[in-house]
């Protein structure tokens, strides 16, 4: 916890130094139990980012190529990284997170796999929906509105929480919870796209 809280501290006074983050929407984020983080994905920033200015600790899922270098690795995991096979149905990251869940901690996914390019969402992929229909978790849309330049404006914005215990009852597919998901994120980037056009 302590290189968690390290990581934040050093995060916080990079983005503070050489970027104008504006946070909204903190008082969204419940302040125990199991939360399911949903976020657009523009940047490799992306995962500091939301996490450096909450007081919970985020656990996130991380490409495997990533853990191949040792000290990579263990920094990763001491900041609350896991692996995950991408594009090959990792039963094993798929356990661990439902674990995360389990234990009432916070997990952060990016449903479309990849970085956007132009700002725009893309096409999702199926597990935020499957963590959402699994897991008792609170899901939260979140945006990031970039881009990440020196002294530029980056906004996040953490989004009103989706809960999903009638979806769960309703026994919706993964691929309609996804859809749920989605909307909620495309709706909050509208939402708050509009004042930051110029920095898109």
């Amino acid at each position: 916890m302590m290189i968690y809280t390290i990581g934040q501290w050093v995060c916080q006074l990079f983005f503070t130094m050489f970027i104008r983050v504006e946070v909204k929407g903190k008082e969204n984020i419940p302040e125990e139990g199991p939360v399911l983080l949903c976020s657009n994905h523009i940047s490799n920033f992306d995962p500091p980012l939301i996490g450096t200015f909450l007081k919970r600790k985020i656990r996130f899922m991380a490409k495997e190529e990533l853990f191949h270098n040792k000290l990579l690795g263990f920094l990763l995991s001491s900041l609350g990284a896991f692996p995950v096979k991408r594009g090959a149905g990792d039963r094993q990251a798929i356990r661990k997170g439902l674990d995360v869940l389990k234990k009432g901690e916070m997990l952060c996914l990016f449903p479309e796999g990849t970085r956007s390019k132009t700002g725009k969402l893309g096409k999702p992929l199926s597990g935020s929906g499957f963590f959402a229909l699994r897991s008792e978790a609170v899901i939260v849309p979140v945006v990031i509105i970039g881009p990440y330049k020196l002294f530029r404006k980056v906004t996040i914005i953490y989004g009103k929480p989706i809960h999903f215990e009638k979806y769960r009852k309703e026994r919706v597919s993964t691929k309609e919870a996804t859809d749920i998901i989605m909307t909620n994120i495309q709706s909050l980037l509208e939402r708050h796209q509009e004042e930051n056009d110029e920095l898109i």
